[in-house]
Order: structure tokens, then C-alpha cells, then sequence
């Protein structure tokens, strides 16, 4: 049964307040700061989101769709190289301001839905891998576990996203002159 077009903004709302909030403040922050952002009443909220989990993964996920749906939109850049390595600096990116949520949200049993969203960054990063092995721009020997398991590496070690962003761009040039 498709849902109502009130309730389908309430739980739009919701998610995009938790989004900020969680972004701000961190996973922890009270769920009545975040129906209050939202300008719905806590009843609302629950009627969506009966558990913080279940706002943890609606909010995840957007964040994971978001990501791949850039990686689809690059696939028609120029430069292949280019939008490959466009797209890993917005995963390395994401790696470095999502891994919290990312956790909180695959808490509890919720593990299979850590390995599905994987599974469509590595299906992103496949795509515009391909194209660039394609056109010569990248090792023909480099597959997408490898690429995704350095760009992620060097979004852990970083001090910050801006610092993963730089880590990325060293992965990108190598270390010779």
C-alpha cells in the first residue's frame, strides 16, 4: 500500500532532520530534538522510526544511496580517470564523516544491511573502474575491492576529510616526483 503524500513528508522530514542533527551532534542526540527539527510531533516520529535503529538506517541509507547515485552520474564524464577518482574522493569522504553512523546503524543484527550497502559502493566504484582500465588510465590489474579497501584505509588514517581527500590524491599520483 503506497503511504499518504503527508506521511511520505513527515518521514522525509524526519530523516533529513536526523541527517543534520546527527552530522552536528553526533548519533546520540535526543530523538525529540529531532522531531522538534523536523516540526513534527514525537508520535510521528515513532509511527515512522519505531526504534532510533530504525532512524539510524533510514538515514544511512540515504547517505549510501546518495553516493552511488553519484557514481552513476559520472559514468557519462569525459575523463574517466577524472570521475573515477571524482567519485572516490567522495567516498573517502564519506568514509571519514559517516563510519559513526555508519556503525550505530548495522548495531544489533543489522549486519546484513552493512554488506548490501557495500556491495552497491563496490558496484559504483566497479562501473567507473571499468571505464577507466578502459580507456588506459588506471592499472589493468586493479579491481574494485582493491581500489575501495585503499581509498577506505586512507579515509581511516586520516586526520580529517580534508586530509583523506589529500591521502587520496598521494594514492592517485604516487609518491615519485
Amino acid at each position: 500500500m503506497a503511504r499518504r503524500a503527508d506521511a511520505a513528508r513527515n518521514a522525509e522530514s524526519l530523516i533529513s532532520a536526523a541527517r543534520e542533527l546527527f552530522d552536528e551532534r553526533g548519533t546520540d542526540v535526543p530523538l525529540d530534538d529531532v522531531a522538534r527539527r523536523a516540526g513534527v510531533g514525537n508520535a510521528t516520529l515513532y509511527r515512522n522510526f519505531p526504534t532510533r535503529g530504525d532512524l539510524l538506517v533510514a538515514v544511512y541509507a540515504e547517505e549510501v544511496a546518495e553516493l552511488c547515485e553519484r557514481g552513476q552520474a559520472l559514468l557519462h564524464e569525459p575523463s574517466a580517470a577524472d570521475a573515477l577518482f571524482d567519485w572516490l574522493d567522495s567516498f573517502v569522504v564519506h568514509v571519514a564523516t559517516k563510519r559513526a553512523l555508519a556503525m550505530a546503524a548495522t548495531e544489533g543484527g543489522r549486519a546484513d544491511l552493512f554488506g548490501r550497502w557495500h556491495a552497491s559502493m563496490n558496484a559504483a566504484a566497479s562501473g567507473l573502474l571499468l571505464r577507466a582500465r578502459q580507456e588506459g588510465a588506471v592499472r589493468a590489474d586493479l579491481d574494485a575491492a582493491d581500489l575501495l579497501a585503499l581509498a577506505g584505509a586512507a579515509a581511516m588514517a586520516a586526520a580529517d576529510p580534508g586530509h583523506a581527500q589529500r591521502l587520496l590524491r598521494v594514492l592517485r599520483h604516487g609518491l615519485q616526483l
